[in-house]
């Protein structure tokens, strides 16, 4: 790609930022990456009414929790800046009398009173009330194309309210190209004249994009789909100001997991998944909303998942590492249908990364959680050997999803059972077994080298001699060891907790379940 790529990630501050905006700002960072680009972070924040203080540092460490931070932003690299649409007011009056100096707006006068009469005259006569050619000339609208220059003067020196609104051309056909939907026509006749400029001194999201987008020499604009009826003005005001546009491509939408629609807050909090990157707090009602960092996901599993929701790489390839998503990323590949999310396939993203991770990556990690859980003042020894820790990471890792999982899957590791699955002990433990427990004990007293190998052929041969069946022993075995039939192989575990343990634990169980 021969032009200078510059992409944007331009949300508002007005909470958490929503996984669909997470996945915008991935493909907006995979297409500059892939193409030397540079990814900007602008702050579109001209909806005062609706600001969240702390939002826009949520989304900064957002960004940056995943791995896509941005190149040029507030407060770094400041290029273009300032970066925040609330501190660049001068500026969009600026464009704004220039469109009405050129024609391509007007001043309007009316009132939110007037236009809702309006409205509930046209719905009781069957009709939609649009503000466009078809009516902003007649009259009954107050605006500069029916007032004099001398009486709009007046107006707005009188203190009147006003918006400026963009004068949409009548009977034109607009071809528009998106990068994803390819060719798309639009009458203009069924356009309306948005407004662009409010008496406060604030842009509309339109007015504002548009100049920060051509100031900012934004080469592609890459963004949602709920953008996507937006895309004619934004064409149409290229062309009042004689500008070249960038290149345009909408995302399909996110789709919730059951039903038909966007994915929502309210889907999270009703099938128990998160839809936001990290826990956020309102600091003004003290809700926390869950968030994937603290659910225990990896930063790169979550984006991997992300990647794909919409986009495919053309491979049966999933697990991609970010440099990877840089290397095969094209906007070509990205699906014009809505891509649902699967919460069960987000938790398979976290366990592939599971198994990818090195042993003493995840033992790093599951030490704090040991700490926290581990009581016994015997066990706290153990924890203190990380070399013990991280073979028992390498032991029971494919069968976590999550790092928070390994304590479920290793206490017995740690601590001796002081309870026994019932259902398991009733199925398990006969009239015999506690004859059997005591001479298995018998024997592995007898066992001098208490390795893997040496335990399984002593205890096996034993088992062979009774002519018995290895279920009617090692079951219970397991029973006695784990408190429960789960966990990885026996031997790895007796010889990892030691001769010592494993007989006091084969006599706690004959005790309790004999």
């Amino acid at each position: 790609m021969s032009e200078n790529v510059r992409v944007r990630f331009a949300p508002s501050p007005t909470g958490p930022l929503h996984m669909g905006g997470v996945r915008t700002a991935l493909f907006n960072y995979l297409f500059a990456k892939k193409h030397n680009g540079t990814f900007v972070l602008r702050i579109e924040d001209t909806d005062q009414t609706r600001y969240v203080a702390n939002a826009e540092q949520y989304i900064v460490d957002a960004l940056e929790w995943c791995n896509i931070p941005f190149d040029e932003g507030p407060g770094k690299n400041e290029k273009f800046g300032p970066y925040r649409q609330s501190e660049r007011k001068d500026v969009y009056k600026q464009y704004a009398e220039e469109l009405l100096a050129k024609g391509w707006a007007y001043y309007a006068f009316d009132t939110a009173e007037q236009l809702d009469a309006h409205r509930k005259d046209h719905e009781a006569n069957g009709k939609t009330f649009i503000y466009n050619w078809h009516n902003r000339e007649k009259g009954r609208l107050v605006n500069s194309l029916v007032l004099s220059e001398e009486e709009v003067q007046q107006k707005i020196a009188a203190g009147e309210k006003y918006v400026v609104r963009f004068k949409t051309p009548q009977d034109e056909t607009l071809i528009l190209e998106d990068e994803i939907r390819g060719t798309i026509k639009i009458d203009t006749n069924t356009l309306d004249d948005k407004v662009l400029f409010k008496s406060d001194g604030m842009p509309t999201y339109h007015l504002a994009n548009i100049v920060d987008d051509h100031l900012m020499e934004i080469s592609h604009v890459i963004r949602g789909e709920e953008w996507l009826p937006s895309l004619p003005l934004h064409a149409l005001l290229y062309k009042a100001f004689d500008w070249q546009a960038p290149k345009f491509a909408h995302l399909p939408l996110i789709l919730k997991p059951v039903g038909k629609g966007k994915l929502g807050k309210r889907d999270g909090d009703k099938l128990g998944f998160p839809v936001f990157p990290l826990e956020y707090t309102n600091e003004e009602t003290g809700n926390v909303t869950r968030g994937y960092r603290e659910d225990g996901y990896f930063a790169d599993a979550f984006i991997n998942m992300l990647a794909l929701l919409g986009w495919n790489p053309g491979t049966e390839q999933e697990l991609f590492s970010l440099e990877e998503l840089v290397q095969a990323f094209d906007l070509a590949r990205v699906s014009k249908s809505g891509a649902k999310f699967s919460p069960d396939k987000t938790k398979w993203f976290n366990q592939q990364y599971v198994q990818q991770k090195s042993d003493e990556e995840l033992t790093d990690l599951f030490l704090p959680i040991l700490q926290e859980n581990v009581i016994a003042s015997e066990a706290k020894q153990s924890v203190e050997d990380k070399d013990y820790v991280q073979k028992i990471v390498g032991l029971i890792k494919e069968r976590a999803s999550f790092v928070q999982d390994f304590w479920g899957l290793s206490n017995f590791f740690f601590e001796e059972p002081t309870e026994y699955d019932p259902k398991a002990a009733k199925k398990q433990w006969k009239e015999t077994t506690s004859e059997l427990m005591t001479e298995l004990v018998t024997v592995i007293e007898g066992i001098e080298d208490f390795s893997i190998e040496n335990a399984q052929t002593e205890i096996k041969g034993w088992i062979t001699s009774k002519e018995i069946g290895f279920g009617k022993v090692m079951q219970p075995l397991r029973l006695s060891l784990v408190g429960k039939l789960a966990g990885p192989d026996l031997f790895e575990i007796m010889t990892m907790i030691g001769k010592e343990s494993t007989i006091k634990r084969i006599q706690n169980a004959i005790t309790k379940l004999g």
